[in-house]
């Protein structure tokens, strides 16, 4: 799939309804605006190919709590995937075909390939962006929770809001409203908010404008994207564009709590675009 024929794709989805957006498909495709040799079915396969083989392990067992710890115990013991805390920030844990090759990546990749191999399997799992921290929730049985970053263990309420605690290094309140879980395209919203992170970190500012292109298509509301726009097109040297985002953001009606630095930016942009 050649990368503009991905975007294209990948552009559609953020207008497609919730019901028709396939998450694993959804995810590789977002791989192949960065990789445009990228073979989607092929990838499709392997992830077949892990339902099969967990699928010899669960057998004719239905017990959730049963299907789930076996799942883990495939994924996390016997193939070895893994947190990626070494490198949290490298953009290939975000993209789905190199956590299935490397079986390295960050809680809401280990998350997707949680749930979709769950879903081949019949086990209804669903992601949860809590604070700071992506765990998956089963879909039936309350309370069961797994945290995929780290090996698949089984979570309590009370260790969910730790994780929140200790992801964002602040006295977070808890919330039971944080264990909700999400539809699919906030799923991959947060895998592209992730994508944006890393290239910004490594100030890679042609990608992550990309990135920020397509969170403000599936969600227009949000309007720090276009303050963070804003601030991508300065870098870029795209004057006009960045003015466009920064005076939309100040616009909102939503309160914004960074309106002086935003309007200090602007007359710097100003004065630049005059010289």
């Amino acid at each position: 799939m050649e990368s503009e024929e991905a975007w294209r794709q990948f552009a559609a989805i953020a207008r497609s309804p919730e019901e028709d957006i396939d998450l694993d498909w959804a995810a590789l495709v977002l791989a192949a605006t960065e990789y445009p040799e990228l073979d989607v079915d092929h990838e499709l396969a392997v992830l077949d190919s892990l339902a099969a083989g967990a699928a010899r392990r669960v057998g004719d067992q239905r017990d959730p709590l049963f299907c789930v710890n076996t799942l883990s115990e495939y994924l996390f013991d016997e193939l070895g995937f893994r947190g990626n805390d070494e490198d949290y920030y490298d953009p290939r844990n975000s993209f789905l075909n190199d956590v299935l090759a490397r079986r390295l990546g960050i809680p809401i990749t280990l998350s997707l390939i949680y749930v979709e191999t769950g879903r081949r399997l019949g086990v209804p799992l669903d992601g949860v962006g809590m604070p700071g921290h992506f765990i998956v929730s089963h879909r039936v049985v309350e309370d069961l929770f797994v945290d995929p970053f780290h090996g698949g263990i089984l979570l309590t309420e009370q260790e969910c809001a730790d994780l929140v605690r200790q992801a964002t290094q602040a006295d977070v309140p808890w919330d039971r409203r944080y264990l909700a879980p999400i539809g699919n395209r906030e799923f991959i919203a947060r895998m592209v908010r992730n994508l944006k992170g890393a290239y910004m970190e490594r100030q890679d500012h042609s990608r992550a404008l990309r990135m920020i292109d397509w969170l403000l298509a599936a969600q227009p509301e949000a309007v720090e994207e276009r303050r963070d726009r804003g601030i991508v097109s300065y870098r870029l040297g795209n004057y006009s564009e960045a003015l466009d985002d920064l005076r939309t953001y100040l616009a909102s009606p939503s309160r914004v709590g960074d309106a002086e630095a935003v309007r200090d930016l602007i007359a710097r942009i100003e004065g630049r675009a005059s010289d």
